[in-house]
């Protein structure tokens, strides 16, 4: 009797997979695409330890619905042709049916035109553009959500900020003529800014392997703004602004969360103000205990508890938004998940966290200002 049961238990196994009816599986593969290489590496590295903490954390508790979260890592490269292999190889390959990433729009994008029709759940951490989650005829795209402010929200309050906060009546705009952040943020920071009785002096492009900026440097002197708006990432940043303090130009740069980068030159920024997602000296429980972890789990070449960025604390809120909704479903179904995805309120380190009818998120935005050996908290602005 016991020698039958033997031979039937894998020939009953082998019939219920052949039916459809394999046992569930243990673990919740979730594909995680990052920039590891290319221009923007610190902000895949930030997304990268940021989502970890958060996967850790809920292994470390049983999983999600008694499920182990098994990361799958791939480099976006804030490239769209390096997204969309890395996309093809998670859902082809791995079968994952949830994605969080990309971090860059460009590389964002083109990854939902994928994800979405297959009907994979895709949760980007910070690519702030519109059309990340609605198509060309502003219609939802069902299945992607982001955990960050669009480009819209923050250039209009930057424009907002240099009128009333900063008293500038005369703006002087640049940015990148080939990225979508950059485009975004300064049109929503000219038509606030003009908006409100200001005037822009001046504009002009670039392209984003510019090096020499002196030709719209400038013009910046000559047309004696009192603020000028460089929305776009570190790198340009550092650029930017050094050649600009080279030049004696001394009126303060503003730009986005593409600043925030333990790779911007505080010292050339210095005097510049930045849209982003968190201070780390808000006095909420949720952020303070995050900085332990976050330090406790990270550190610097030196040693000392590594303090998280904005993109950091955007990568643990997004994957916490996908876990907490698979609970809140009681499914790993796509569907059920993203149903459960737009009725969410969720407390994060970026603040309270609920979505609007075209999956952004409804939260508040902070602007930082940066000195020459540190940001500050310069104040919290409310939706």
């Amino acid at each position: 009797m016991k020698r039958v049961l033997s031979l039937a238990v894998p020939a009953l196994l082998a019939m219920a997979i052949a039916v459809g009816c394999a046992p569930a599986s243990k673990d919740v593969k979730v594909g995680v695409i990052v920039p590891l290489s290319g221009a923007v590496p610190s902000f895949g590295l930030s997304v990268k330890e940021g989502t970890m903490l958060a996967i850790n954390e809920w292994n470390a508790k049983g999983g999600v619905l008694g499920k182990k979260i098994v990361p799958i890592i791939e480099d976006g490269q804030c490239s769209a042709d390096a997204a969309v292999n890395a996309a093809n190889k998670l859902i082809n390959q791995d079968k994952v049916k949830f994605i969080l990433g990309e971090t860059c729009s460009g590389a964002t994008i083109p990854v939902t035109e994928i994800t979405n029709p297959a009907k994979i759940l895709q949760i980007s951490p910070c690519a702030t553009n519109p059309n990340v989650t609605v198509d060309k005829a502003g219609k939802t795209k069902d299945y992607i959500f982001r955990a960050c402010y669009i480009d819209p929200f923050q250039g209009g309050i930057l424009g907002q900020f240099a009128y009333n906060n900063l008293k500038a009546t005369k703006a002087f705009v640049m940015y990148d003529q080939g990225n979508d952040y950059t485009i975004g943020l300064a049109n929503a920071f000219e038509a606030q800014f003009t908006k409100l009785g200001g005037q822009i002096v001046g504009k002009e492009t670039y392209t984003k392997t510019d090096t020499d900026f002196s030709a719209i440097l400038a013009k910046i002197k000559n047309a004696k703004p009192q603020v000028v708006l460089l929305p776009d990432y570190y790198n340009i940043v550092n650029l930017v602004t050094k050649q600009a303090k080279e030049k004696g130009i001394s009126v303060p740069f503003v730009g986005g969360d593409g600043w925030d980068s333990a790779d911007l030159d505080k010292a050339a920024a210095a005097g510049g103000y930045f849209t982003n997602h968190y201070s780390k000296d808000d006095p909420r429980p949720i952020v303070q205990e995050f900085l332990k972890s976050y330090g406790a789990a990270y550190k610097t070449d030196d040693g000392k508890d590594k303090v998280p960025d904005a993109l950091a604390v955007l990568g643990y809120d997004s994957a916490n938004l996908m876990f907490q909704a698979m609970k809140d479903a009681n499914s790993t179904d796509p569907a059920k998940v993203k149903a459960a995805l737009e009725k969410i309120s969720l407390d994060g380190v970026t603040g309270k966290i609920t979505f609007d009818n075209v999956h952004n998120p409804v939260k508040a935005l902070t602007i930082l200002q940066v000195k020459k050996d540190k940001i500050e908290f310069n104040s919290v602005v409310q939706p």
